[in-house]
């Protein structure tokens, strides 16, 4: 099942982490604290879609049309838009400002043409208007609550792990995972990051909200094996938890072990079998259905 793989592709995601330094924006400002949040289009108790702003990033999802995804790498002001763009050969441009249909304080955007140039902004393109709800319906809120979290808590990822420092990444790590404040993760709160890394990777895949529920969904047990699989492979004290120590281990202090000259170079076949198996293991996981 496609989504298996999804799942174990956000688990690796998440122990690459550690070793990730992210590209970082041009500009340390963001989106004005003012624009971000949860923005509404249609009426609160029916949305007809559903636009999520962070400081850098921005994720557009409606029920019918391809979802959209923008990770913003510049970030500039001009005539009263915020203009967001994007990375890649595409650079995808969001612009923001406040006003539109719910007056000052609701949001209005627009999402330029690539071949737009930057002086001629927005031109022609078709202004989409945003409202605040007070609370968003429970079943949107169920389906992409945790997804939501995790568009921000990636931005505190990107910023720990981006420091090329092994434990400012994991104290990151475990500061946004963290759901019951004591220090160390359980399996449900691993469980919980990887859901909501595969909802965002649905999302930038071009998912439609009905199809980000058929994913989620169908992934859950993968991503209870995932979080498990994680649990398994970095719980060094075997006490069911996480530790942001755990994370780093072997990472902080790299290549310190001396060796010792007692030691005579043995054949490595057994290690070779071993690793066959291992990598046997991860493909079967890979291709689970």
């Amino acid at each position: 099942m496609m989504q298996a793989r999804s799942w174990l592709g956000a688990a690796l995601l998440f122990l690459a982490l550690p070793f990730a330094a992210q590209a970082q924006s041009e500009t340390g400002a963001g989106v004005p604290e003012a624009l971000r949040g949860a923005w509404f289009a249609g009426e609160c108790t029916d949305p007809e879609a559903m636009l999520l702003v962070t400081a850098r990033a921005a994720a557009r999802v409606e029920a019918e049309a391809p979802s959209r995804l923008f990770r913003f790498r510049q970030l500039r002001s001009a005539a009263g838009w915020t203009i967001g763009t994007g990375g890649g050969a595409e650079a995808p441009r969001l612009m923001l400002r406040p006003g539109g249909e719910a007056g000052a304080a609701g949001l209005e955007t627009a999402e330029p043409e690539a071949k737009l140039r930057d002086d001629r902004l927005p031109g022609e393109t078709e202004l989409a208007s945003w409202r605040r709800c007070p609370a968003p319906p429970v079943a949107l809120a169920a389906l992409h609550g945790e997804g939501a979290a995790f568009l921000a808590a990636l931005e505190h990822l990107e910023a720990g792990c981006g420091s090329g420092t092994p434990g400012a990444c994991a104290a990151a790590i475990v500061a946004q995972a963290d759901v019951s404040g004591d220090g160390v993760l359980t399996v449900a709160e691993l469980a919980r990051l990887l859901r909501g890394a595969a909802w965002l990777a649905a999302v930038e895949g071009g998912a439609t909200q009905d199809a980000v529920a058929i994913s989620l969904g169908a992934g859950s047990l993968a991503g209870i094996l995932s979080a498990r699989l994680l649990m398994e492979s970095l719980d060094y004290d075997g006490d069911g938890r996480i530790s942001a120590g755990e994370l780093t281990q072997d990472r902080v202090g790299f290549a310190t072990a001396p060796g010792t000259a007692a030691g005579r170079p043995l054949r490595l076949d057994g290690v070779a079998e071993g690793a066959g198996m291992l990598r046997g293991l991860m493909e079967g996981l890979a291709n689970w259905r």
